[in-house]
């Protein structure tokens, strides 16, 4: 398997009535709150952190397939550049084994006081790398 296709962090969505469009199937913008749930999940469970102190600066999205209503998507998290302030999580968004959303979002950590970015704190990048293992020997 090719680096690029490891995720060592999955959540699972059910998709609710609610996230549907008029064709009956997932609509664009709920797929922003399928990403950030992940995040925050990845968040939580890796660094101790809800994203309380970053913000979003970034996000890409590239539609492959579409999700309807009964389908549980699987949202595949992985940290895939850590910066001096920000890092980039890529996502795939899947159903099964279909993938139907890649995606890729950069946070910047910011301080709580100032607004001001700042350094990724120590621990959180500490978390992150023995988190992901491997897959960011890059960085």
């Amino acid at each position: 398997m090719d680096d690029d296709d490891r995720f060592p962090f999955t959540t699972e969505i059910p998709v609710r009535y609610r996230d549907l469009d008029t064709l009956e199937h997932v609509n664009n913008a709920v797929y922003s709150t399928y990403l950030e749930q992940a995040r925050v999940e990845y968040l939580r469970e890796v660094v101790e952190a809800d994203g309380a102190e970053m913000v979003l600066a970034h996000v890409e999205m590239d539609f492959r397939a579409p999700v309807h209503l009964g389908d549980t998507v699987g949202v595949d998290v992985r940290v895939s550049d850590l910066g001096t302030s920000s890092f980039t999580f890529a996502y795939r968004v899947r159903v099964g084994d279909e993938v139907a959303l890649t995606a890729e979002s950069v946070q910047v950590s910011v301080d709580p006081d100032t607004g001001s970015s700042r350094p990724l704190p120590d621990d959180w990048r500490a978390s992150i790398r023995a988190f992901e293992d491997e897959t960011l020997s890059e960085i």
